[in-house]
């Protein structure tokens, strides 16, 4: 039954008398509701060096229209799902615009000692922006496959930061066997299928390399166990459409 508007008149008067962090962080993102750029800054300036005060920062830059200076504090704080938002922001422009935002983030990430997941998955982002600007070049031509071959790199390092999860090994295998490189690609197939015996993704990977190589007996073996898994798999699809 109090009105928000009271709380914040008596957060006014403590601010004027005894200021404090949780004080000017909340008046701070009052003020960022209300659209004054202005009040919010005047507040979040007062707050010590912190993630708090450059996520506030941040968030004065976006209402001001300035974008690049918000990245900046957002990779400061960090903020990994502001500055993602960012890079594929940025992507639809330029993919290597997105890219280059994405490697500072994965650099800051892995600066400030945050959990391994973090740092993979801004890795493995990196990756997929590699991707897309791949496609974009001409086919087959030397900077296509010098992008590819970035995309490479980076779902490798995804996949090294976190070593038990399988998603980022698939992903790396793909790659390889993309660039054709299939015995780096049956490996990273493996270690996927060893972290998770239940991956379908994995085992039907096995399954398309061993018919590339002209395995079409084991290809079978391991496209019907890899439905029993999942039929539903992106790789099953692709295992069953080889061996059609």
């Amino acid at each position: 039954m109090i009105s928000p508007r009271f709380g914040l008149s008596v957060y006014r008067v403590l601010d004027r008398v005894a200021p404090a962090t949780y004080v000017e962080s909340t008046l701070a993102r009052a003020a960022l509701e209300r659209g004054d750029a202005d009040g919010a800054e005047r507040y979040a300036v007062r707050l010590p060096a912190s993630p708090v005060r450059d996520e506030l920062l941040a968030r004065v830059a976006l209402l001001r229209g300035q974008s690049a200076l918000a990245n900046e504090y957002f990779l400061a704080a960090p903020d990994p799902s502001a500055v993602e938002a960012a890079a594929q922001k940025l992507a639809t422009r330029d993919p290597a615009e997105g890219y280059a935002l994405e490697a500072l983030l994965a650099a800051r990430l892995a600066q400030s000692g945050t959990h391994p997941d973090a740092v993979a998955e801004s890795y493995w982002q990196m990756g997929r922006l590699a991707n897309r600007k791949a496609w974009r070049q001409v086919p087959g031509s030397a900077l296509q496959r010098a992008w590819l071959r970035t995309g490479l790199s980076d779902f490798e390092a995804a996949a090294g930061v976190a070593p038990l999860s399988e998603r980022y090994a698939v992903e790396a295998a793909n790659q390889a066997n993309l660039l054709d490189d299939r015995t780096r690609a049956q490996q990273l197939f493996k270690r996927a299928a060893n972290l998770d015996p239940g991956s379908a993704d994995a085992v039907a990977g096995l399954g398309v390399i061993a018919w590339e190589n002209g395995d079409r007996s084991t290809a079978v073996l391991d496209l019907q166990r890899a439905r029993r898994l999942d039929p539903n798999s992106l790789m099953v699809r692709a295992l069953e459409r080889d061996l059609r």
